[in-house]
């Protein structure tokens, strides 16, 4: 049997919680959020019961028992089964060990920042030098916060990890602007910023038919597991 593919973190999340004590999905949303781990892990409530649905499909998870509290409606409580748990610790040794390519929004940007002139991309990138610098002095808040409460520190290296990341962006995007002040950055002599020619050659191929075709292949069919969905 081929690997289950696995995108969706918030099933990761949910096996996480699960293995440490067995919850309702109402307690399952309020840990993630007192632990702060809906800044890494997208959150929703409705996605929530759906994947909660598909690991208990895929045995992953199984209800043990149904409770009613006061006038609340009944709530399903849930635990992982034991390949519940090999998914999970399979899945965050691949996590940690494997790097991967993600695909970010700011480096969508950059690779088509060409199509602006000079002036606006430097003032878009002054903007998002103030924004980093927001975001970094919010987050070391947070993560000082958390030391004074006495939180260990094995429970803050997400958010130490995500300084570093705010911090080595903020340091790149400056040398960035620098360079286009400073006229170091290669481009064309019109003075434009578009130094990346664009090859609209490459963007189709006949087939052999005469239609046109895309020239890269289709990407396989993925598997239909609802939590792999984002």
């Amino acid at each position: 049997m081929a690997p289950r593919k696995r995108s969706n973190l918030l099933a990761l999340a949910v096996l996480s919680l699960l293995t440490e004590r067995p919850m309702h999905p109402y307690e399952m949303s309020s840990v993630i959020r007192q632990r702060g781990l809906s800044s890494t892990v997208k959150l929703n409530y409705g996605a929530l019961y759906s994947i909660i649905e598909a690991l208990h499909q895929l045995g992953l998870i199984v209800p043990v028992e149904t409770r009613r509290q006061g006038r609340h409606p009944e709530r399903t409580i849930y635990t992982t089964t034991e390949a519940g748990r090999a998914e999970l610790f399979d899945w965050l040794r691949v996590l940690i060990r494997t790097p991967t390519t993600e695909y970010t929004q700011f480096a969508a940007g950059l690779a088509l920042i060409a199509h602006l002139s000079p002036p606006e991309a430097m003032a878009l990138l002054e903007d998002r030098m103030h924004s980093l610098s927001e975001q970094i002095q919010e987050k070391r808040s947070d993560v000082e916060a958390c030391r004074q409460r006495g939180v260990d520190q094995i429970f803050l290296i997400e958010d130490e990890y995500r300084l570093a990341q705010l911090e080595s962006e903020q340091a790149w995007v400056k040398k960035l602007i620098g360079e286009m002040k400073d006229g170091t950055l290669t481009q064309p002599s019109d003075g434009t910023l578009r130094w990346k020619v664009a090859r609209p050659d490459l963007a189709l191929l006949p087939a052999k038919d005469g239609s046109e075709k895309e020239s890269d292949q289709e990407p396989d069919t993925e598997e239909r597991n609802h939590y792999e969905r984002t």
